[in-house]
Formats: C-alpha cells, sequence, structure tokens
C-alpha cells in the first residue's frame, strides 16, 4: 500500500542503516516474496539481455546493412549503455522499488513526469516480450522442419515465415505466462537454469566460432558492399547491439524479491550488462570469422544460425540451436515479469486503470496475476502484425528498443538535473545492509551522467529515424516507415488522456 502523495515530488527516504526495511522507508508493505539472491538478481538482468536470442536473432539485420563494419558498434554501444547502467546503479541502491524506471524518475522528478517515465517503458517491455518471442522463428526451423508449421519458407522476413514467427511466438507466451502466475521461487529457478545454460552455451559457440575461424579480424573494417558507407554502416548496424544490450535495469526491478537488495542490484546491474557485452561482442565477432562465406547472401538473411550449421556441422550446430531455444525462453519469460512489476509497481499507487487488480498479489505464490496476464495477451496481440506482413519483424524490434531508451532517458535526464542543483550529492552517511557505503560514482556523477543522456538521446533518435531502406524494403508500407514514430505517439497520446480523464474524474468526486 502507498503512502505518497497523488501530485508533487517524492521526498527521498531517511538515510537507510543496517536495520531498516528497504520498503517501509517509502510506506510500501512487503507483498512480494524476498527469496532471491545475488546470482538470481544476476540471471533477472542478463536472462532480460539475453545475448543468444537478440544476437540470432538481429544479426542479419545488423550484417545486412553494415557488413563486417557493423561489429565495431558493439563497444560503442556497450560503452554509452555502462554509462547509464551505473547511473542506474546509484538509484538501485537508493531505491529499491519494485517498477524501477517510473519510481526513479518519479523521485527525480515529479510524479506526472515519472508516469509517463513508467507509461512508455512499460508498453515498451510489452513490446520487447513480442520482439524475443518472434526470436524463435531464427532457430527453431533449422533444428527441424517441423517446426516450420506454416507454409514452406522459414525465413523470417518471408510471409510464411512471419506467419510461423507469430504462432511459435504466441505458444511460448502462453507457457511463460502460466510460469509468471506459479510461483516466483519456481520462475528464479527457470531464471538460473537458463542464465547458466546459455552462458555454458555462449562460450562453446564462441570457442568453436573461433577455432573455425576463415578469416583474420581484419575483416571487420570493411562493409563488405553493404552500400551505406562508414558512417551508414554504423548507424543502422548499432540496432543489433542496441537490442542486445537493454534491460539490465532488470536486477533493480526485481529489488523488492531480492535479499539485501540495496547491496545486490547495483552490482548486479553491471554484472549483468558487462558479461552480456563481452560474450555478445565476441559472438558477433566469431560468426563474421567462422562464416563459409561473407557475400553468399546467407549471412544478411539467415544470420548465426546460418552460420552454426554450416561451420560446425549440422550435428553440434543444432545442438547449440537448441540452447538458443532455451535462452529465448528464458529471456521472454525475464522480460514479461519485469513488465509484470512495473504494471504492479503503477497500480499500487493506483496510477493506472483497475489498479485494484493490477496491485493483488497472491499470497501464497508471492506474484501479481493480473498483470501477468495483460502482459501476455498484449504481448500476443501484436505478433498478429506479423500476419499482416514480414516488416513488422523489425518494426516491432525497433519500436521496442526506442521506447526502453526514450525512458532510461526520462531518468538520466532528471537525475542529471538535480546533480547539477546539488540535490543529488553523494551521501556518506547512506549504508548497505551489511553497513558499507552505498554505491556511488562520486565526483565522476556529473560527467558520467551527462555522456549517458546524451548518448541516449542520439540513440532514440538514431534508432527511430523512419529510414525506407530499413523498415520498407518493398516499399508500399508507409505505416510500417513510420511505425516507431506513430507508435511512440499514440502511447503517449494515450497516457494523456487518460491522464486528463483521471483528473476529471477526481475533481468531480
Amino acid at each position: 500500500m502507498s503512502v505518497t502523495a497523488p501530485t508533487g515530488v517524492l521526498p527521498d527516504p531517511p538515510v537507510p542503516a543496517e536495520s531498516s526495511s528497504p520498503l517501509q522507508e517509502f510506506g510500501y508493505r512487503q507483498e512480494l516474496h524476498r527469496s532471491l539472491g545475488r546470482y538470481a538478481s544476476f540471471a533477472a538482468g542478463f536472462s532480460f539481455i539475453s545475448v543468444l536470442t537478440t544476437v540470432f536473432q538481429f544479426f542479419a539485420v545488423g550484417y545486412s546493412f553494415g557488413g563486417p563494419l557493423f561489429f565495431w558498434a558493439w563497444p560503442a554501444v556497450l560503452i554509452g549503455q555502462l554509462l547509464v547502467a551505473a547511473c542506474f546503479a546509484e538509484l538501485a541502491a537508493r531505491y529499491p522499488i519494485s517498477g524501477a524506471i517510473y519510481q526513479w524518475s518519479s523521485r527525480l522528478s515529479n510524479l506526472t513526469f515519472g508516469w509517463f517515465a513508467g507509461w512508455i517503458m512499460v508498453i515498451g517491455q510489452i513490446v520487447v516480450v513480442a520482439a524475443a518471442a518472434l526470436a524463435l522463428q531464427m532457430v527453431m526451423p533449422p533444428i527441424w522442419s517441423g517446426f516450420q508449421l506454416i507454409g514452406g519458407d522459414p525465413a523470417p522476413l518471408s510471409p510464411t515465415g512471419a506467419m510461423n514467427a507469430a504462432l511459435l511466438g504466441t505458444i511460448l507466451l502462453v507457457l511463460t505466462t502460466l510460469v509468471n502466475i506459479v510461483d516466483n521461487r519456481v520462475m528464479s529457478v527457470i531464471n538460473r537454469v537458463g542464465v547458466t545454460a546459455e552462458i555454458i552455451g555462449a562460450v562453446l559457440i564462441v570457442v568453436l566460432l573461433l577455432t573455425h575461424s576463415e578469416r583474420t579480424p581484419t575483416v571487420t573494417f570493411h562493409t563488405g558492399g553493404a552500400g551505406t558507407g562508414v558512417f551508414g554502416a554504423l548507424l543502422v548496424g548499432s540496432f543489433t547491439a542496441a537490442y542486445v544490450m537493454i534491460g539490465f535495469d532488470s536486477a533493480g526491478e526485481m529489488s523488492e524479491e531480492t535479499r539485501d537488495p540495496r547491496r545486490t542490484a547495483p552490482r548486479t546491474v553491471l554484472s549483468a550488462l558487462g558479461a552480456a557485452g563481452l560474450l555478445g561482442g565476441l559472438l558477433v565477432l566469431g560468426g563474421l570469422l567462422a562464416a563459409p562465406s561473407l557475400t553468399d547472401g546467407h549471412l544478411a538473411v539467415d544470420g548465426m544460425s546460418y552460420v552454426l550449421t554450416s561451420s560446425l556441422g549440422d550435428g553440434v550446430g543444432r545442438v547449440l540451436l537448441a540452447d538458443v531455444v532455451i535462452a529465448i525462453a528464458v529471456a521472454t519469460l525475464a522480460v514479461q515479469t519485469a513488465a509484470c512489476r512495473m504494471l504492479f509497481s503503477m497500480a499500487r499507487d493506483g496510477r493506472l486503470p483497475c489498479s485494484g487488480l493490477l496491485s493483488k498479489v497472491n499470497a501464497r505464490t508471492g506474484m501479481p496475476t493480473a498483470p501477468a496476464v495483460v502482459v501476455g495477451v498484449l504481448s500476443a496481440v501484436l505478433l498478429l502484425l506479423n500476419f499482416a506482413s514480414p516488416d513488422a519483424f523489425l518494426a516491432i524490434g525497433t519500436t521496442c528498443i526506442v521506447m526502453l531508451y526514450l525512458a532510461y532517458s526520462m531518468v538520466t535526464g532528471p537525475l542529471l538535473v538535480r546533480r547539477l542543483r546539488g540535490t543529488f550529492a553523494a551521501r556518506t552517511d547512506a549504508v548497505d545492509e551489511t553497513g558499507r557505503p552505498l554505491f556511488s560514482l562520486g565526483r565522476w556523477g556529473i560527467a558520467v551522467n551527462a555522456l549517458a543522456l546524451l548518448y541516449g538521446l542520439v540513440m532514440t533518435v538514431n534508432l527511430a529515424w523512419p529510414r525506407a531502406a530499413v523498415y520498407d524494403p518493398a516499399g508500399g508500407h508507409w505505416y510500417f516507415q513510420w511505425f516507431t514514430v506513430l507508435f511512440l505517439t499514440a502511447t503517449v497520446l494515450v497516457g494523456a488522456a487518460y491522464r486528463v480523464y483521471r483528473s476529471r474524474s477526481f475533481s468531480l468526486r
């Protein structure tokens, strides 16, 4: 139950002490079950990022527009996201509450601005769930042709491939929704086992690809005839890295279910992103070096699945692709869980329609049931776009990245303002659960924060820019070219309409 005021700026809580309750300071009751340890917290962030899911899903996109040169967008995006993650690590220590982006933005700016940050974030998370579920199409048909349940062409950008992707994704969403209802301990076990399998699989894939190299790393200095030029190759090639390295804030999202969250969450935010960034970069490099050919067109269509099955043989390749299927399932589960916690947090404050239902926690399972169903159903509805056109695959994927980047900037922006005003100074008397000082950027705070905000805004514009060659390559679908801009605009307008309706309803009482 929230005790916060409906308008204005949320005050900072009292200085945390070793014996203080993480939630009582903010006026909330402990309803979610606090059962996650450090590895489970790390798994929450890593499984949202899920390098195997996202690299296998978007490698072909990066290569088709940037050629081998798109690899260099990877370290650039990793550095930019580490700046953002460092800011989030500070906030995770100060505000260990579910609904991280919404809670942080509300406390750094005001409740209205924070509400829009949370609204954009949760809609973006729902789109990410749909995008992650679509990734099954990249790996299941290559494992066994019987997984192509609709038509004969498994390519994700073909009509039958797109429809099959939607069908496989819907089946996965049914399963992840059930897990998000059952029990948070079951969810935690699946997350930990899945992340362990993903890390082992990713390391094994990297080693095998590097030992089957067909060329030297110097190939990454060429566009491979992609035709977009060096700058264009890096801008569009950054889509792959940008899509991979989001969701590290999930460790903060699960704070109310984490033991010692002030100490654990900041470290797992950074470690999840760092581990995923390193493994993902090596996967991309290994794929470029081990591909049988860079010019036969397969890399731009079939991506990493083609590299595994052609370079390592069908047997080994399919076994490794099965590990990727596990990673995709766990990633979809993790993203859906994060979206559920955002809905729960906003509803607990009475900030959403049907807040009473969305904020209800099952006392036995420790899970908010209604948000899981809402996220699952809305994500499945988005998958129906794939039946309309194969171009929906890229439109959905890019839209979710843009929305999360914008929501992140709605945290780093107010945080920078607070720093410049001197109202977010390091609190040397604040300690975590072990009595140690809270994670802090100290004197580097303003510089890191400013660069994080600049990076986030530049990438948001880059990703949302309506390039016809990227979003509507076949032509004739202007709504896909402008899909991200239109979807984001609609999200803001719907949110604004609800805010106006809600304010008028309260004024009439």
